[in-house]
């Protein structure tokens, strides 16, 4: 059963978010060529806790970081480390907070320095992509309209969407039911009721969807190399449209 939130709890998630959309706009201006991935975490964390929260991820499942850093064929779940970032690279930042036992869970794609046009492209297409499942996020809709309106944008573009990974509601848990394909058929799964929250999230490549896991447990690359881009809001289903619960991730 998918649960949908009362007003005191969506207060609460709406903090959380907020926090993971300010600290996604603070790192934003921290990347440049020659900052390491480890650089960036670090500066999360200090900046989430000044925030009031904690890190969503730290620990999770075991997980070694306080966010996840996804550099060019890296499509999610890259840990932060020594390597640092180069001009024309993309880095894939994701950010999860938890606040008085709520969370808010974002993430944005961002160039190093100057990026040639096809990943810009990219980037532009997966931003829509994500724009496009919102929409669909509606009372009256079904989970897999928004799956659907990703896959749709996604691949008129020439590109492709990631299988193996999928968003998730989110509330009193970082990752809660129903599941959110980024690919589908209209007109199935869930149907969608005002007060369930959403992590909507495509994750797009420029080759083929197909991905594997590194030797690390955690970081999903591209089985072929090619470019990856990941974005994602948290959102809140009201009796008109879907409130994004992260707006301000870009700034």
């Amino acid at each position: 059963m998918i649960p949908i939130k009362s007003t005191g709890e969506l207060k609460k998630i709406r903090a959380a978010c907020a926090i993971a959309a300010k600290t996604l706009a603070f790192l934003r201006k921290k990347i440049k060529p020659g900052i390491t991935t480890r650089e960036l975490d670090a500066a999360a964390d200090v900046f989430i806790q000044q925030q009031g929260g904690v890190s969503a991820f730290l620990g999770y499942r075991g997980y070694p970081a306080n966010i996840c850093t996804s550099i060019n064929e890296e499509v999610v779940h890259g840990i932060p480390s020594g390597r640092m970032l180069r001009p024309g690279d993309l880095i894939s930042l994701d950010v999860g907070v938890e606040l008085e036992g709520y969370f808010g869970d974002a993430a944005i794609t961002v160039p190093v320095g100057q990026i040639a046009e096809p990943a810009q492209r990219l980037i532009n297409v997966t931003k829509q992509a994500l724009l496009e499942g919102i929409a669909q996020a509606r009372k009256g809709n079904h989970v897999s309209d928004i799956s659907h309106a990703v896959q749709k944008h996604a691949e008129a573009a020439g590109f492709s969407v990631v299988r193996e990974f999928v968003g998730h509601g989110i509330g009193a848990q970082l990752h809660e039911e129903p599941q959110i394909p980024n690919f589908g058929s209209p007109g199935r799964g869930v149907a969608i009721h005002p007060g369930m929250v959403f992590a909507i999230e495509p994750m797009v490549n420029v080759g083929g969807w197909k991905v594997e896991v590194l030797a690390d447990g955690w970081t999903a690359v591209t089985r072929d190399r090619q470019l990856s881009a990941h974005f994602e809001h948290t959102v809140c289903v009201t009796e008109s449209d879907a409130e994004i619960l992260t707006m301000g991730a870009e700034a």
